[in-house]
């Protein structure tokens, strides 16, 4: 099916299944995406994801045991979270311990951990995604439980033999609203005002392919809009992606996007009505997507270390919520916006940028992508010429082996591959605060290794992020170049090929 679906003849189809951590079946889920072995229990056209219970993490950082069920046992467990959940969990082990589950095997919490980021690193699947996250924080969990995320893991919404899942996506172009390097509250308020309005529109307007869909949308009329150009205004501002302060930029625009559209949400209810499945959501019990995260710690029993500051008057909007509730059941959601992003002429949703120059290849062709802001940065340096062209090139777009370049410049345009991923994830946590679903977030590794795996998805799950997607590693060995360099130490211009491009299947 995945194969022989596109979107349109625009884009390949795509899937991807989502399995809990206690299936017994999960071991052999982990290897769906290798390259060798039995092809009939290989899944090449589909994509994979973990979706693990808190409990298991407890397990893993104990260092206890860990055990595997049939569903056929224990069909309740698809549909707890939290404290349920484990209570649920550790009744099941104790049946099977009394010998009551014939189903059921005992493996150390750890060595199934260890295999999850094997084959994280040799395929880039199965995502890891958190289950406990994604449900504690849900403003919907009165009416349902999250099952999964969707292919970008960024949409949280319930499912059930009643209703699919959809969700109405939108972006806000971050770098359009910087004014003198700061961010222009009053113009950001109109556009997430304007985009949470056609939103809402869409919900009625567009064509639902089975009835679940529709009745699922209409009923909680849930939408995401997020945001892209997140690298650009880094650049713009001067900041370096791995630094404090672009942390702490991704927290304040963040929140001031949620924020408007939070608050305009609710002004359309007070204009439109309330959603349908309002009465008895963690909005209309006051609990905003900050307040949440308290949620999320008492169901752990701690281990949430998160910065929960705030700037803007939420207490003034949690008034006007209690007044008109809201229009939509959740309003933000951070696609990858690959393919958008490019249209408009700015990076991609929150990502680091890849390379500062690659050539990009989709159903479209290909077209040569360069980093703008780079090359305004080194024409007022008077660094821009046919030199620095090949040298780009022939680095792959890095400048941090062109001597010429000052530091404070290949700091501002280090690329994915060198900036640590724990910056990466402390500026999605402090974005994931403020979001009442999640984010597409992509982790880079140059040089990975199991204990370096093992610190940063810790530190995912410490920091209280629902999902991520992808993990990009760069190959064992790479192409030779085809240019090489002249007796002046200049580059010759080489050949390069097409980078991986978050929507493209046959790259990933």
């Amino acid at each position: 099916t995945a194969v022989a679906v596109n979107q349109g003849g625009k884009r390949k189809g795509a899937v991807c299944a989502y399995l809990e951590t206690w299936h017994l079946d999960i071991e052999e889920f982990l290897d769906l995406r290798k390259n060798t072995g039995d092809e009939r229990r290989r899944t090449h056209d589909m994509n994979t994801a973990n979706w693990i219970p808190d409990l298991f993490m407890k397990r893993v950082i104990d260092q206890g045991e860990w055990t595997l069920f049939s569903p056929v046992d224990v069909p309740d467990l698809h549909e707890k979270f939290g404290a349920g959940f484990e209570a649920a969990y550790v009744g099941y082990e104790a049946a099977a311990a009394a010998g009551q589950l014939k189903l059921h095997k005992k493996i150390p919490a750890v060595q199934l951990w260890r295999k999850m980021l094997t084959m994280l690193f040799e395929t880039g699947h199965p995502w890891i995604t958190f289950k406990d996250a994604c449900n504690l924080r849900s403003p919907q969990q009165h009416v349902g439980v999250v099952h999964s995320s969707n292919l970008c893991t960024e949409i949280t919404l319930n499912t059930s033999d009643e209703e699919t899942a959809v969700c109405n996506l939108g972006s806000v172009n971050l770098l359009a609203h910087l004014k003198v390097g700061q961010l222009d509250q009053a113009k950001l308020a109109r556009t997430v005002t304007t985009a949470l309005r056609m939103l809402d529109n869409v919900v009625d307007i567009n064509f639902y392919a089975t009835p679940k869909a529709r009745n699922a949308n209409l009923r909680h009329r849930p939408v995401g809009l997020g945001i892209m150009g997140f690298a650009d205004c880094l650049y713009e501002i001067g900041l370096p992606y791995a630094s404090p302060q672009a942390v702490e930029f991704a927290d304040r625009t963040m929140e001031a996007v949620c924020y408007h559209a939070y608050s305009a949400s609710s002004e359309l209810a007070g204009e439109r009505g309330r959603y349908s499945s309002y009465t008895g959501s963690l909005w209309d019990q006051g609990i905003l997507p900050l307040d949440s995260i308290n949620l999320l710690e008492a169901g752990r029993g701690g281990q949430v270390d998160l910065n929960r500051e705030s700037t803007l008057d939420w207490a003034g909007l949690k008034e006007r919520i209690a007044r008109h509730g809201m229009r939509n059941s959740n309003c933000v959601a951070i696609a990858p916006t690959a393919t958008i992003s490019n249209i408009v002429g700015v990076s991609a949703s929150i990502e680091p940028t890849y390379q500062n120059i690659y050539v990009k290849s989709n159903l479209s062709g290909e077209f040569t992508v360069v980093n703008e802001s780079l090359v305004r940065d080194l024409k007022a340096l008077d660094l821009w010429d046919e030199v620095m062209v090949a040298d780009l090139k022939y680095f792959d777009g890095s400048l941090a082996r062109i001597e010429r370049v000052p530091d404070e410049l290949k700091a501002r345009y280090a690329t994915a591959f060198e900036i640590d991923s724990v910056w990466l994830i402390e500026a999605a946590a402090r974005r994931q605060k403020w979001i009442d679903q999640a984010q597409s977030l992509n982790l880079y590794l140059a040089l990975p290794s199991g204990r370096k795996l093992d610190e940063i998805y810790k530190l995912a799950w410490l920091r209280g992020l629902k999902t991520t997607y992808y993990l990009r590693t760069l190959g064992a060995s790479q192409a030779e170049k085809a240019g090489g360099r002249d007796d002046a130490g200049v580059a010759e211009e080489p050949k390069f090929c097409s980078i991986d491009d978050p929507e493209c299947e046959a790259c990933q």
